[in-house]
């Protein structure tokens, strides 16, 4: 079972809040290296004895320049970056075996909820249902953890512990004869889901069930109780690949092999020219200290070989460390936790509908307090803006550039034009930035039509700008760069104008100025010329329609026989 020590934890009051976790033994970092370690310092004692006792001289001269040497090229192997990568890949494959460990009491909620009825045979369905589903895990259990294979070697004592009966064995049996050889070990955790699936069916045709979405609510989560008893055999039939697994071991081991020799005490002498000793000298220029016992050579020892023993330990948590996960204990509890629910809970064991005390309250004040935790009442927590504030002179709104491009669009009018409203300059600039999208998509590409019908619209808006308009006159050059009376528009910028700001000019006209024309009056004749126009214009006042007065109007303002030709074949709009 996992070792827990979180009620020693917690609270972080006080000294040391982790140094008590120090002196525990099960589970312990002095549990899993100290084999380890005591094989570590009996070979460094050993040769440390030799060194010192054992050998002459010349000896002692060829031990340093092992030993020199084992320090020197010792380090260049990346202990570190290479055990750091594999314990936290172990970690996070170590985390998902747990999360997908499967539980009984999703579908056990689903069955009670469902499968109605306090007869013998609906309790029969229910327990039924739920005893295939923890058959299943069980069955998968067995073939992943030691402990529960101890448990249950066989099919029969699954048969003496009450998760199988008798018929369902000489079925298995018979699957398990009429299966291929190298198959027999697969087929026992999928056979009791379906045999689940199967009840689950025959429950609906007999109307047990309400309708076909319980159905499948129901057959979703027996499903998902199939796919991760699959995930769990995946693991354990694909491990980490053996090379990274050898890698991380080869440098552990050797780096400390290398500190064996590399961190014993020798004698560091200077030779002068006459040939004598003259004197000590260690490695930063003087004498180092002789200790028999490699200090900080034991604590690197421990980190390191700790580590990899972490990895070790999580690499298979359904073995028989002290931190794998109790199988047999989850295999109790999901057969009492489902025989609870879909048995003893649906024949009754619910509480009365009663009003509760905040009833008349709606909405209750805090919960009380006892004594023991009155110190831990605080106030409630306040968002990380909650003290910013901002004045009334800060918080004034700010013009938007776009106001400007307004002004300037109002400057380049001719004098005596009107300016246009606000709304719909405004309007009119936004979609200039962002584009307008019945603009954009019915108008077509080609530039002779554009700018005919940029010449034409600005010939519209003079025409509505004036209150007393007497002869208009059409200028020559229509199939020109569409510059009319000082006034250069593209068809994208006007569109959006036009439909936009004809509303407001015409709607707020009072009803004793002259009916000015509209779009369709003006235009309607000129269809087959700019077929791709189109225009939507929704007016307050009623809708007007062609008759002879707009035909005799088109007629003043186009000179051309051939102008007059097309309004007079021409329908209104």
């Amino acid at each position: 079972m996992t070792v827990s020590y979180t009620a020693n934890v917690a609270s972080a009051k006080g000294f040391g809040c982790f140094l008590k976790l120090l002196f525990r033994w099960k589970g312990s970092i002095y549990k899993l290296v100290w084999p380890d370690l005591f094989v570590f310092l009996a070979t460094y004692f050993s040769l440390s004895f030799t060194y010192r006792v054992l050998l002459d001289r010349d000896q002692q001269r060829i031990f340093e320049k092992i030993a020199i040497y084992c320090e020197k090229y010792g380090t260049l192997i990346p202990v570190s970056f290479v055990l750091g990568f594999y314990v936290s890949f172990v970690m996070g494959r170590w985390w998902e075996q747990y999360k997908n460990i499967p539980r009984i009491d999703n579908l056990a909620i689903w069955v009670n909820s469902s499968l109605i009825g306090n007869g013998d045979k609906e309790r029969l369905l229910r327990r039924t249902i739920m005893r295939y589903a923890c058959l299943c895990i069980t069955q998968c259990f067995v073939q992943i953890c030691p402990r529960v294979k101890k448990r249950f070697p066989t099919l029969e004592h699954m048969l003496e512990a009450g998760i199988l009966m008798e018929g369902e064995l000489e079925i298995l049996r018979q699957i398990k004869e009429n299966l291929p050889r190298n198959e027999t070990q697969f087929y026992p955790q999928f056979i009791p889901i379906v045999w689940a699936t199967s009840m689950v069916t025959r429950c609906r045709r007999e109307d047990k069930l309400r309708n076909d979405s319980v159905v499948k609510s129901i057959i979703d989560e027996i499903n998902k109780i199939k796919d991760q008893c699959f995930l769990l055999l995946s693991f354990d039939w694909i491990s980490v690949p053996l090379v990274y697994t050898q890698v991380v071991t080869l440098s552990v081991y050797t780096y400390f092999f290398s500190c064996i020799m590399g961190r014993q005490w020798i004698y560091s002498e200077k030779i002068g020219s006459s040939g004598s000793d003259s004197g000590a000298k260690g490695k930063y220029g003087v004498e180092e200290l002789d200790l028999f016992i490699p200090v900080f050579t034991v604590l690197q020892f421990l980190f390191y070989m700790g580590w990899l023993k972490v990895a070790e330990s999580l690499l298979n948590p359904f073995g028989d460390d002290d931190d794998d996960f109790e199988l047999n204990w989850l295999i109790d509890r999901n057969l009492q936790v489902a025989y609870l629910v879909v048995d003893e809970m649906h024949s009754g064991l619910h509480p009365q509908l009663l009003r509760d005390q905040y009833w008349e309250e709606v909405v209750p004040e805090n919960l009380p307090h006892t004594v023991a935790s009155e110190q831990y009442k605080d106030e409630p927590p306040i968002s990380s803006t909650a003290n910013v504030i901002v004045t009334k002179d800060e918080g004034e709104i700010v013009s938007p550039p776009s106001l400007r491009s307004i002004v300037n669009l109002n400057l380049n009018d001719p004098p005596g034009t009107p300016g246009l409203h606000k709304r719909g300059s405004m309007r009119s600039v936004r979609r200039q930035r962002y584009g307008s999208v019945r603009s954009n998509t019915s108008i077509n590409s080609n530039s002779r039509k554009g700018s005919i019908g940029g010449s034409k619209f600005s010939l519209f808006k003079r025409l509505i700008s004036r209150e007393n308009s007497s002869k208009l006159s059409l200028p020559d050059n229509q199939q020109g760069s569409g510059d009319v009376f000082g006034s250069s528009m593209h068809v994208n910028e006007v569109i959006p104008e036009l439909d936009e700001n004809l509303v407001t000019i015409v709607s707020n006209k009072h009803d004793d100025e002259p009916r000015k024309p509209t779009v369709q009056e003006i235009f309607a004749r000129q269809e087959s010329e700019v077929p791709s126009l189109i225009f939507e214009c929704e007016l307050d006042t009623p809708k007007l329609t062609a008759k002879s007065e707009e035909i005799h109007l088109l007629d003043n303002l186009s000179p051309t026989k051939d102008h007059k030709q097309k309004s007079s074949n021409s329908h209104p709009v």
